[in-house]
């Protein structure tokens, strides 16, 4: 085997791995950014209720684009999810930071996957045009042994 197939072969399982790592980290982008549409979602929802007063009527989403009526009973506590299931009481204002420190580090960890993405395109396609050259240039060989084993004259 030439070390031109050699290098084929190397290149052709390494763009296959890097489309997989690429693959991948588009799915942890793709969940970062369902993350980070309910958390913004969940700020504007509380700067809204920040302005309220108690008793004001409602809706409160319960899913499915569906609502239920109710009235507003406690503007200075908030009961929010902190993940693995757990949800704390804490003041309106300490809500609306801890929601803001969440949305900027998953802004800071969407950022560096897009890097690493756009590396991993980078490198893959540097590779693909390796791949290319190598393809016509083992393809050329392939040509010159075939019509030297040809007879000459037919």
């Amino acid at each position: 085997m030439s070390s031109d197939e050699e290098e084929f072969r190397r290149l052709l399982a390494e763009v296959r791995y890097l489309e997989g790592a690429a693959e991948a980290i588009r799915s942890r982008i793709n969940l970062i950014n369902a993350v980070l549409a309910e958390f913004t979602s969940a700020n504007r929802t509380l700067e809204g209720l920040e302005k309220e007063k108690a008793e004001v009527p409602i809706l409160v989403p319960i899913g499915g684009g569906s609502y239920v009526k109710a009235k507003l009973e406690d503007t200075d506590k908030v009961i929010y999810g902190i993940g693995a299931g757990v949800a704390l009481e804490k003041s309106m204002k300490e809500a609306r930071e801890d929601i803001s420190n969440r949305i900027a580090e998953l802004d800071r960890t969407k950022r560096s996957l897009e890097q690493q993405l756009n590396q991993i395109i980078e490198k893959a396609q540097e590779d693909q045009n390796r791949l290319q050259e190598l393809s016509v240039r083992l393809s050329r060989g392939a040509k010159r042994r075939d019509a030297r084993k040809s007879p000459r004259g037919t």
